[in-house]
């Protein structure tokens, strides 16, 4: 998706405004398998970009979640809870992790477009 911006490690942020939402990459989908039930960030929790803001569980590991940028976290994603195979099934899409108010906006600059980051992955295997 072009409006999708990628960290290296493997999270991608939409921006809306100074709200982030942000999830997890197919890349990182496919590497982890079968998403099992996870601790979502919790809202109202601070977090700064390239720093842990907690873990996803999969059949195969258990995986740090990076903030793509920094911020408050204002919503999570609740239907994860119920349902966490929605992270395998719509990563960019009905998989979304949490919602993040941005304190720097700027640092959505920081991170891959689409393009870029589908080298990455291709020169990181």
């Amino acid at each position: 998706m072009p409006d999708v911006k990628y960290a290296k490690t493997h999270e991608w942020a939409r921006v809306d405004g100074d709200i982030a939402t942000v999830g997890i990459s197919q890349h990182a989908v496919d590497e982890l398998g079968d998403v099992v039930p996870f601790d979502l960030p919790l809202q109202g929790t601070t977090v700064t970009a390239g720093a842990p803001m907690g873990e996803i569980e999969s059949v195969k590991a258990v995986s740090e979640l990076y903030a793509p940028v920094s911020g408050e976290i204002v919503e999570a994603n609740l239907a994860l809870g119920a349902s966490p195979e929605l992270v395998n099934s719509s990563p960019l899409e009905e998989g979304w992790i949490c919602r993040i108010r941005m304190s720097d906006p700027s640092e959505v600059d920081d991170l891959m477009s689409a393009a870029q980051y589908e080298t990455f992955v291709a020169e990181e295997s």
